[in-house]
């Protein structure tokens, strides 16, 4: 089986990622507090603060429109 190999946001090449919610920049690849979300297969990081404040929906599992 041939698989790509998807970059994790913790390779030492991983672009730099931004809050999809807030907009608040990692300056580099996502912190290990940070959250990815894959929605309509695009994937979305989101801030510790936005996570935290946002935790039931994205447990129930809504996309970050329906937030």
């Amino acid at each position: 089986m041939d698989q790509q190999k998807t970059p994790r946001p913790d390779d030492p090449g991983a672009e730099r990622v931004g809050c999809a919610r807030c907009g608040r920049d990692a300056a580099g690849p996502a912190p290990l507090t940070w959250t990815c979300s894959v929605e309509n297969g695009t994937r979305h990081y989101f801030c510790d603060d936005c996570a935290r404040a946002n935790l039931r929906a994205i447990e129930g599992r809504l996309d970050s429109s329906r937030w």
